[in-house]
């Protein structure tokens, strides 16, 4: 069975898995609390204990295990499973390494350990900052990009053309790429980039990595705006360098 763990922080979701787990558990505790999630746009951070009572999984629990994890992938930002079982441990080891989020294991002697590691993991999010007066957008990134996110800034960068004209600078930052939530997020990055790359005069990658290293000498021979690439660390510079190319239409 699975239930319910009370008296956590604020933001922080618990399960307990025990027993057999059936359709009905998905279906009376997991289904509402993703549910929940989607429709608020709530981040889910989620301590999963596996009791050593817990026995498996009904076959018609899989699928469902299946589906409900495909719709909940995208909404976590965290997931600290407590178990002592070694092979539960080491799934969760390998899992982690392909996670597109946070995920960790803990012994039963430290739950609480798991509850304060997700309640320390950083917030997730997509930021735009419009500066008008150095004629840029800055936006940071610190998880997968999402097609909602493309949607978002072309609206934002639509609104200032049709206020100011061309956009001067574009600066993204992020530790590293970010990768994207789905293929449909990666196809929305695609074609934002075809239909706004002319509304723009410069962008700056202030990202570590191999691929932005690269991506200005690829994207130079066939992109309007001059790219160029700048680490992490150095994202004033980025933001100036990015400013510099403000057209002398843009008004503040």
């Amino acid at each position: 069975m699975i239930s319910t763990i009370d008296g956590l922080p604020p933001g922080i979701d618990g399960v307990r898995v025990s027993g057999t787990v059936t359709r009905a558990d998905y279906d009376d505790v997991v289904a509402p609390l993703v549910a929940a999630a989607a429709a608020t746009g709530r981040r889910l951070r989620v301590v999963a204990v596996l009791d050593d009572s817990f026995t498996g999984i009904t076959p018609d629990a899989v699928w469902e295990d299946l589906e409900l994890g495909m719709r909940a992938l995208p909404l976590f930002d965290g997931c600290a499973v407590v178990s002592d079982r070694e092979s539960v441990r080491i799934a969760c080891r390998v899992a982690a390494v392909v996670a597109p989020y946070s995920l960790a294991v803990f012994p039963e002697a430290q739950q609480d350990s798991a509850v304060s590691w997700l309640v320390g993991l950083p917030a997730a999010g997509f930021a735009i900052d419009l500066r008008p007066d150095e004629g840029i957008a800055v936006v940071r990134v610190d998880r997968p990009l999402r097609a909602a996110d493309f949607d978002r800034l072309t609206r934002e960068i639509e609104s200032w053309s049709a206020a100011h004209g061309e956009l001067g600078g574009l600066v993204l930052v992020a530790p590293s790429f970010p990768g994207w939530e789905n293929v449909e997020g990666m196809v929305r990055h695609v074609t934002f980039v075809l239909e706004e790359h002319r509304r723009v005069h410069r962008i700056a990658l202030a990202v570590d990595g191999l691929l932005p290293t690269v991506a200005p000498a690829l994207a130079g021979a066939v992109l309007h705006p001059a790219v160029k690439h700048f680490a992490h660390r150095d994202v004033e510079a980025a933001i100036a360098w990015a400013a510099a190319g403000q057209p002398a239409a843009v008004e503040s």
